[in-house]
Parts: C-alpha cells; structure tokens; sequence
C-alpha cells in the first residue's frame, strides 16, 4: 500500500495531518498499538519540521505485512550539519515558532528514539530527505 502526503511550510494548521492518516490505515490493518504510536510520533516530529523549516514538502508512504518506510522530503534550506543537529535541544527555528510552542530542538531525537532505522540526507540551499522505517511485531 502507498500513500502520498503534501506538506506546506509555514501551514501549522494543517502539520498532524498525514500522521492522523498513517493511523487510521495502521489501525485498519490491526498494527501493535505501540508500533503505531511509535511511527505516529516519528512522522508527526518531520511533518513539523517540514512546516517550521521548508517551504513545502511530501510524506511518502509504503506499507507491506512486515514494516513502513516513510520518506519525508522538502524543499528548504537543508541542514548545514546533521550530527549536530541530532543533539537534544538544539534548534534553528524562529522565535515565531518557538512562540507557537514548537522548535525546541527535540524532533529530530525524537525521530530516531521512534524508528528502527533512520537516514537523513541535506544539501544546504537545496532540502533535506528523512526516510524512517518500522518493523511490524
């Protein structure tokens, strides 16, 4: 199964939208309850990310009976260095967002706390791609 999802930057009104999705079709398909609550933390975490830092984005979806891949791509100033920031509490959203209660520098941890396995690959001034992925038990 494939589901495809855009994400609009700067549109937190509508961020949680293709995570409410991947859980209903999760719950359809009678997946752990903690499995999916793990895999709706970890896309909800890039689906902010994409809002508070791109200018738009797509979550790409792929189910089989044994896992999700989850592919989160955008369009935006891409990440100067990714190992930095995986560190707890770092973060480079405005103080517009810090203001709505998000960027504090938790999402992308939280990503790889909720996924079995985790790439990520940026190129600055161009975009960043998160492919997350989760084994069903």
């Amino acid at each position: 199964m494939k589901l495809s999802f855009p994400i609009q930057g700067g549109d937190f009104t509508h961020a949680g939208h293709p995570s409410s999705e991947v859980k209903k079709v999760l719950k359809q398909l009678d997946i752990d309850v903690k499995t999916i609550k793990s895999i709706v933390i970890a896309l909800y975490e890039a689906e902010v990310n994409v809002v508070a830092h791109a200018y738009r984005g797509t979550v790409d979806v792929e189910i089989d009976e044994n896992k999700i891949c989850i592919l989160v791509s955008d369009e935006g100033p891409g990440i100067p260095d990714i190992e930095l920031a995986m560190q707890p509490g770092y973060s480079t959203a405005s103080k517009e967002v810090r203001d709505m209660g998000f960027g504090a520098g938790l999402g992308l941890p939280n990503i790889k706390k909720n996924t079995d396995e985790l790439s990520i690959e940026s190129e600055v001034g161009k975009g960043t791609t998160v492919k997350m992925l989760n084994y069903f038990s």
